[in-house]
């Protein structure tokens, strides 16, 4: 062995096909020539090997101390190439960045057009790539990209152009801190119109009184946060009156699913998730819908009913985005769960303030105002593709 490799760190890299043995064989090489192991990286892309790790080569060169020529001769019989270079230490740290996963799924195939882009507004900002595995296990839909983020990034500028990115190629991406609560979520809360049901329901129970445009253009301006929550409900309430109540009844059998959210349920109610639907919606719709999807907890406005039929009032206190925010917050401590750990998922102005608080909130297939403020944003794919974020891949695999 050289002897200028006495005392030096040495950056060693090993490719070729993947089969089982080849870590045990070269780290069995480390342990008995004694030299210090002092990083490791690995990863098998379409069944091909690339393994690199750093030793530092012991100051007295004795018979032991051949390692890389020993570490050569097992490469070579396992049909692997094996490459070296000396290294200083500031090659291999550094203490001025952060970790983070930026997790990419697709509906269809991923392109090479979206990883380019993606990895341009990644470069242009300084973000470094560590690593990229492919986490779907069939089809090549859905990427984990690790990467070193430096500390002050200007998050707003980047989460603008991930946006675009992300809308130009149809593929979610979500930019999550790679944490210990990254992967230690506890508990799901959901909107309930337009997220786990693909409707409006004040629009369909306007729609049966035949008030439905009225009605209609009073909601969107109300989840486009263009005036009070409050004030938008009792207004759109009060055009109810004399609906007869066994109509809701009929709109409920008739409730569209979001796709994908019978099997996103069923997937993390098996991994022991706790699940809330907070709505500004109606409790006859979300109790039934706490009963369908198995949840455990339901909250919505209550629609006062005399002699069976809607009076166009809402009793009790309404249920806007503060009393959503506050729910969470109980929710999580009635739980002993941290905020840290909970997920919050919608798509209206009025849920701004639930995501906000959230350790994860996910604006979901949600309004322009809602994306550009959310943390994150899933605007193309079905509910399950939630379980991307949330490193639950596979779902198809769990359920």
């Amino acid at each position: 062995m050289p002897k200028k490799l006495n005392g030096r760190e040495v950056l060693i890299k090993v490719s070729g096909p993947d089969h089982p043995g080849i870590t045990k064989e070269l780290m069995g090489i480390i342990k008995k020539t004694n030299n210090p192991l002092l990083d490791m990286g690995q990863s098998v892309t379409h069944g091909l090997l690339s393994l690199s790790f750093v030793i530092r080569v012991s100051e007295e060169n004795n018979e032991n101390d051949h390692v890389l020529k020993d570490l050569l001769f097992a490469a070579n019989n396992m049909d692997l190439k094996l490459d070296y270079k000396i290294v200083e230490a500031q090659e291999i740290c550094n203490d001025k960045t952060e970790k983070f996963i930026l997790n990419c799924v697709s509906v269809e195939e991923i392109q090479a057009d979206f990883v380019c882009d993606i990895a341009t507004v990644l470069a242009e900002h300084g973000i470094n790539i560590k690593r990229i595995d492919k986490v779907s296990p069939r089809a090549f839909r859905s990427l984990e990209i690790s990467t070193e983020v430096p500390v002050g990034l200007d998050w707003h500028k980047v989460k603008s152009e991930l946006i675009t990115t992300s809308n130009g190629h149809r593929v979610d991406v979500a930019f999550l801190k790679d944490n210990v609560y990254r992967r230690s979520k506890r508990l799901i809360v959901f909107d309930m119109d337009s997220t786990l049901i693909q409707t409006e329901v004040i629009d369909e129970l306007a729609d049966a009184c035949g008030v439905g445009e009225e009605v209609k253009a009073i909601t969107e301006q109300a989840m486009n946060g263009e005036i009070d929550f409050d004030e938008s409900l009792i207004k759109r309430v009060s055009k109810l009156k004399g609906l007869k109540a066994e109509k809701m009844q009929h709109i409920l059998d008739n409730l569209p699913l979001t796709p994908g959210v019978e099997d996103f349920m069923k997937t993390i109610k098996s991994l022991g998730y706790k699940v809330a639907v907070i709505s500004g919606g109606f409790t006859f719709f979300a109790n039934a819908l706490k009963e369908k999807l198995g949840l455990d907890y339901s909250f919505a406005n209550e629609l006062e009913i005399i002699d069976g039929e809607l009076t166009g009032k809402v009793v009790g206190t309404i249920i806007n985005a503060e009393q959503k925010a506050m729910l969470v917050n109980l929710i999580s401590q009635q739980e002993n769960i941290s905020l840290e750990q909970v997920v919050a998922i919608g798509d209206g102005a009025n849920d701004l303030p639930m995501l906000a608080i959230a350790g994860l909130g996910i604006a979901f297939h949600a309004k322009e105002i809602v994306k550009k403020e959310a943390q994150q944003h899933m605007s193309h794919g079905p509910m399950t593709s939630i379980l991307y974020f949330l490193g639950i891949p596979g779902h198809e695999d769990v359920v």
